[in-house]
């Protein structure tokens, strides 16, 4: 029972489990791309910005009408062989989180770090405090990863000696 207990505790399996619902996550929007072959997309979209009450005047609205407009059979084929390839990264990323590789820890913190420049630029061009939240919580993780590959290095230098 301690050995359960231990294993919930530890903050990797935070970490993988959230990699590991980012690549879930993925893999249905990949499976819901898949699902709009051989539909007209546009109409489906249009419904959808009614069903939501969007206004259609709206800036992003217009973004994404136009990249619907463009959209194909062969291109929903792409984007959805990008998620499974993406989501399969993260799912990977979260099994070897989850066992202790040291390879998945240096891959989620440089991976995690890669992103915080373009957040920190997000923040400053349109603020919101969702983005700062998202900013502090792949801060924290990098942070945790980070010290936690220097403190077992620390260890494994010690241990050497």
């Amino acid at each position: 029972m301690n050995f359960i207990a231990k294993k919930r505790r530890n903050p990797l399996h935070w970490i993988a489990c959230f990699e590991a619902a980012k690549g879930i996550v993925i893999v249905l929007a990949g499976f819901g791309l898949l699902s709009l072959l051989h539909r007209d997309v546009q109409a489906i979209v249009h419904d959808l910005i009614d069903a939501l009450n969007i206004s259609p005047t709206h800036h992003l609205v217009d973004v994404f009408l136009k990249l619907v407009d463009h959209l194909d059979d062969r291109k929903l084929w792409q984007f959805a062989g990008i998620a499974f390839i993406y989501a399969s990264v993260r799912l990977i990323e979260a099994y070897g989180l989850w066992h202790d590789r040291k390879w998945a820890e240096w891959f989620a913190a440089l991976s995690g770090a890669i992103y915080l420049p373009i957040e920190v630029y997000e923040l400053s061009v349109h603020f919101s405090m969702v983005k700062l939240l998202v900013f502090m919580f792949n801060v924290l993780i990098v942070a945790y990863l980070s010290y936690n590959l220097w403190f077992k290095s620390i260890i494994s230098r010690h241990q050497c000696k």
